[in-house]
């Protein structure tokens, strides 16, 4: 499990005026201005964030020290991470992305899979890569085919789906 957690990531500006174009990865996606200061992945630099309206594709945002139209262009595609305690707890059968990442995938005889190196979300649910064993591959992340996550001991439990096996 990380320190941190990717919640966003700049899109570009929005406008002329030093606004940016901000992608929320938060279930409701205003929620990312809550979490305070914004980190890039290396901890360098922060962002104080506030959201002024939705725009397509993502949202709109004042950040401190963001003023021209250039600067906002400057910061598209870096991502933005926040210390994992400000984030709110889940319910027992939520799991934050970053908690699945690197956990040994196993199947209902036991035997390994791989490890589970991303998760993606296309717009139709989680799906689970697992690489390492005989095969890459992609599997949806449902309760059908993943009964069992076990954080503390760092595995999950597939049920591999018909034709996989």
């Amino acid at each position: 499990m990380s320190d941190r957690i990717c919640v966003g990531a700049f899109a570009g500006s929005f406008g002329v005026a030093g606004e940016v174009r901000l992608k929320s990865f938060c279930a409701e996606p205003e929620a990312i201005a809550d979490y305070g200061p914004l980190y890039t992945e290396d901890g360098a630099r922060s962002f104080a964030v506030q959201l002024t309206r939705p725009v397509a594709g993502g949202l709109g945002a004042r950040v401190t020290g963001i003023a021209t139209k250039e600067q906002a262009d400057a910061l598209k595609g870096v991502s933005l991470f926040v210390d994992r305690a400000r984030l709110p707890g889940l319910p027992d059968d939520e799991y934050y992305h970053s908690d699945l990442i690197g956990l040994e995938a196993r199947d209902t005889g036991g035997v390994s899979l791989g490890r589970v190196t991303a998760v993606h979300n296309h717009g139709a649910g989680d799906l689970l890569e697992i690489e390492g064993g005989a095969k890459a591959m992609l599997l949806p992340f449902t309760l059908a085919v993943v009964p069992t996550v076990d954080l503390a001991a760092g595995r999950i439990v597939v049920d591999l789906p018909e034709g996989l096996d």
